[in-house]
């Protein structure tokens, strides 16, 4: 087990009925806020209205700044900091899914620098200063309403990159799982694909493989996602499914499942962000279609074990050939993709693809090559 440090200032209100006290939190920080949300699901679902009379109960003006993409593109998000600034607003709230927090994550913080936001995502700036935060979440996916994360994709550049800081942190998230009953069929899948897809990255990239307890914690939020995501499928109004997969979706990326593991990446996440930043394919999608590939070839490099542990935790797998096909099915089962034909991707791309990795690749560090990419997607066909 490694030496790590832990710290996450987020609050977290859970449950039925907490979306009123999303004012009073706000009010804490500032008098006005810029709304970000995204294609208008939360006027259907009830949220909106919620939002907007617990901040004005509590004396908080709002400017709103609707229009989010399922992957948040950096035009959009640039005129978000205009909006703020020529608003004077002080505080950001971010209603939906993670893709709506990502930008507004972004938002706060290009609000507080001279520069271009996307300075952050190229690696020219460091993330020092941003505004106040708060969240509503209506989608369990990404994680991102209880971490320091946030990810853009500049269109113009077909770059799909990441930003990092504490000061992105929310003040406070607000997780009402009523909010998701409306969900359609491929959001609960993505969602769930996701979450997934954070828990395995560190599990198994990590360098140390003796952490039993950390382990442990990814077995037990797989397993709640995999058995939630199954009961949603089944009855879209089962309350208590929802609630364990708002949960264990927030859990899988805020820093909790990592701890003691060393030496950690994420190369599904890097590949993935190039389908999405070429096709803008779903992030869980895509997650899907490379996750399953990227398995076989770990399989083939670093042998069975780990697989086999997980699969036997989480599925009841037997084997670690095993644990691939039942993710592939519990993928299938869910309706997501898992090959690139299914996603209307073709082969022939394959080599465009890794090109587009390579960006991310270097910028994060990572050790995999072009020829490595395009081997994982040729299992992926």
């Amino acid at each position: 087990m490694q030496n790590f440090s832990f710290h996450n200032p987020t609050r977290i209100i859970f449950g039925k009925g907490t979306l009123p006290k999303l004012g009073a939190e706000a009010a804490k920080a500032g008098k006005k806020a810029l709304l970000v949300y995204g294609g208008g699901s939360i006027k259907k679902n009830g949220v909106y209205d919620a939002v907007l009379l617990s901040l004005k109960k509590s004396g908080v003006a709002v400017i709103e700044h609707p229009g989010v993409k399922p992957n948040p593109v950096l035009s959009h998000t640039r005129e978000g900091v205009r909006k703020v600034l020529q608003n004077d607003c002080d505080l950001i709230v971010a209603a939906g899914g993670g893709s709506v927090i990502d930008e507004a994550k972004a938002i706060a913080a290009g609000a507080r620098h001279s520069g271009d936001v996307w300075d952050f995502f190229c690696g020219k700036a460091a993330i020092k200063d941003a505004l106040p935060l708060f969240t509503v979440l209506t989608l369990p996916a990404t994680g991102s309403e209880m971490n320091a994360g946030c990810v853009v994709t500049n269109e113009k550049a077909a770059e799909k990159f990441s930003a990092h800081g504490a000061a992105l942190f929310p003040r406070v998230s607000i997780l009402d799982p009523e909010t998701t009953m409306s969900l359609p069929r491929a959001q609960v899948a993505n969602g769930a694909v996701d979450s997934l897809a954070h828990l395995i990255e560190s599990y198994f990239t990590t360098s140390d493989r003796d952490v039993q307890v950390t382990d442990e914690v990814v077995h037990a939020l797989a397993r709640s996602v995999v058995e939630a995501t199954g009961r949603i499928l089944k009855d879209p109004a089962d309350y208590n499914a929802r609630a364990s997969m708002m949960w264990s979706a927030t859990l899988a990326l805020n820093g909790l499942a990592s701890c003691g593991y060393g030496g950690t990446s994420f190369p599904n996440h890097v590949i993935e962000h190039s389908l999405s930043a070429l096709y803008d394919i779903a992030h869980g999608a895509g997650l899907a279609i490379v996750m399953p590939a990227w398995f076989k070839r770990h399989l083939e490099t670093a042998g069975p074990e780990r697989l086999a542990k997980f699969g036997a935790a989480v599925f009841g797998a037997k084997s670690a050939e095993g644990a691939i096909t039942a993710f592939e099915e519990f993928f299938r089962k869910a309706g997501a993709p898992v090959r690139l034909s299914e996603a209307g991707i073709p082969a022939a791309d394959i080599p465009r693809i890794a090109d587009n990795a390579m960006g991310l690749i270097t910028l994060w560090g990572m050790k995999l090559t072009k020829s490595e990419v395009e081997e994982i997607l040729q299992k992926a066909k």
